[in-house]
């Protein structure tokens, strides 16, 4: 679970710090999208590598669930939750929500299915960007799936930091800072975008990286 989440902190900080290229206009998100499809044996590896860490997560999660259960399989006649947060016991729903959006993600933004996303351009990320969000219920499902990031991943860190051996007292509260500080980071950039492109900050405009295929399409 440790090695796993680890693995999909990572990637999900480097897409946020990718992805903040939008605010540099269509040449600079396009160029950086381009730049990543011109390794298609690294960008195949990392995609692979990828699933395989959301695959193992899903199992450990599954497998943790059934020995926790297993060791208590008698719930508490009274229960009032000192040590826990809220972050902590509701991983597994936020766990659902963020399984159910990475697929809709994929759907919505990678492959570009006609029925999730009508007006997807294939290799015009910027365009695919800003009227993918320009959708309300699309950007407030997005704004939901962020929120549940934010609970998940706070106690992600937290948990995983602690799992690795990097739990100290003397530390402890330095760790937690930081659990809380890189969440709170990556949640505002994610939220940004789709808050920007409603409120009209980001607009759509002529991509001079793929100019052709993009008129072509429209």
């Amino acid at each position: 679970m440790a090695v796993t989440g680890l693995a999909l902190f990572g990637f999900v900080v480097a897409h946020m710090l990718g992805n903040l290229q939008v605010y540099q206009g269509p040449g600079a998100l396009n160029a950086y999208a381009e730049g990543l499809r011109r390794f298609p044996a690294v960008l195949w590896a990392m995609r692979l590598g990828l699933l395989a860490a959301v695959t193992l997560h899903v199992w450990s999660a599954y497998s943790l669930t059934r020995m926790n259960r297993a060791a208590r399989p008698a719930g508490y006649r009274e229960r009032a939750n000192r040590a826990s947060t809220y972050a902590s016991r509701t991983m597994r729903w936020s766990g659902v929500i963020l399984l159910l959006f990475v697929v809709y993600h994929l759907m919505h933004f990678t492959l570009g299915t006609r029925s999730v996303h009508p007006r997807f351009v294939p290799g015009d990320v910027y365009h695919n960007f800003i009227t993918g969000f320009q959708h309300p219920l699309v950007s407030a499902f997005y704004i939901l799936a962020m929120l549940a990031l934010g609970l998940h991943m706070y106690h992600g860190v937290w948990s995983m930091l602690q799992t690795v051996g990097l739990s100290h007292p003397r530390y402890n509260r330095w760790w937690q800072a930081f659990a809380v500080g890189i969440t709170a980071v990556v949640v505002a950039g994610n939220l940004s975008f789709p808050l920007a492109v409603m409120a009209g900050v980001l607009r759509e405009a002529p991509s001079p990286a793929v100019p052709a295929r993009a008129e072509a399409a429209r």
